[in-house]
């Protein structure tokens, strides 16, 4: 497994602005967090989500690929860090897009 985080530097509400990703061997999410500026977050997994939350159907790109654009910051993260965040995942519900 590999964890990446994604900062996503914009002035939408409705969109998040950290999202979480937990990727397979083949790069496909197992695992997803979207975290909004308000707090609120959406999630992700092959059994349930939340809101408007959903896995990707696509391999996830490349960290060099995704840096490309200036508006998001790539990082890869560790499972801890992945961990803590899914485990809070429910405290709050995602926003209506």
């Amino acid at each position: 497994m590999q964890y990446i985080k994604v900062t996503w530097r914009h002035q939408n509400p409705k969109e998040p602005t950290l999202l979480y990703s937990e990727l397979d061997s083949e790069r496909y999410e197992s695992r997803k967090i979207e975290v909004f500026a308000n707090g609120q977050r959406g999630f992700a997994d092959s059994k349930e989500n939340s809101g408007s939350t959903f896995l990707g159907t696509v391999p996830f790109p490349p960290l060099e690929e995704i840096a490309t654009d200036e508006q998001f910051v790539p990082a890869e993260i560790t499972a801890e860090e992945f961990e803590r965040e899914w485990s809070v995942r429910r405290e709050q519900s995602h926003p209506t897009k």
